[in-house]
């Protein structure tokens, strides 16, 4: 089992990574916390967990992330972005000039479900994952629109909240603090197809 096992990171520089680090190992992937570039270098595909965006983009900066990062999505493996995740991965922010890793084509707002006091759990039909999907939705963003190849897995009220542009996937809601692993048995399977893409020695 052990050869096998898919390796999923989570980047660690701020934000909800022991949810995921959960969630990943109770689908049974092999869970790294990612804390410097070099931990890129190994894994199959990452999650960029959710936390503070702002605060989050500084840290990538400061370590030096923002290009391995990028050529990590673009080597092909997947990469999963969760709430400020989601921000990070986009490739329009509304109200800001550029995007951040900018790699998953749609454009995302900030904060669309009100504040911290606001937070709240639905169920959610998603394509291909399945019903009653438990999300929880914490000062979320909403994607705004997406590119001719997304596919839209999930809405709630009207606005895209679960989006899939090939190897990226995008979720405004937090998977990760409830009991219900469908999402993250989705994105390993998404880890799974995109083995034979790609080759680690090659890329970061």
């Amino acid at each position: 089992m052990a050869g096998n096992q898919k390796k999923i990171g989570v980047l660690a520089l701020q934000g909800a990574v022991r949810e995921h680090v959960n969630a990943i190992e109770t689908v049974g992937a092999q869970a790294v916390v990612v804390k410097h570039v070099e931990d890129l270098v190994n894994i199959d595909g990452l999650i960029l967990p959710g936390g503070e965006s702002t605060t989050m983009r500084k840290l990538i900066d400061h370590y030096q992330f923002l290009e391995p990062l990028r050529a990590f999505g673009q080597s092909g493996r997947p990469i999963f972005g969760t709430c400020a995740g989601l921000i990070l991965l986009a490739g329009e922010v509304v109200g800001y000039e550029a995007p951040h890793i900018g790699l998953m084509s749609s454009v995302v707002e900030r904060n669309s479900f009100g504040r911290q006091k606001d937070s709240f759990e639905v169920k959610l039909h998603a394509k291909g994952i399945g019903e009653d999907v438990a999300a929880v939705f914490i000062r979320a963003p909403h994607i705004v629109s997406v590119g001719e190849n997304v596919e839209v897995l999930a809405e709630y009220d009207g606005r895209i909240v679960l989006a899939r542009d090939g190897q990226y996937l995008g979720c405004s809601f937090h998977p990760e603090l409830t009991e219900d692993v469908r999402v993250m048995k989705y994105f390993l399977t998404m880890v799974e197809q995109s083995g034979e893409k790609y080759c680690k020695s090659d890329q970061l």
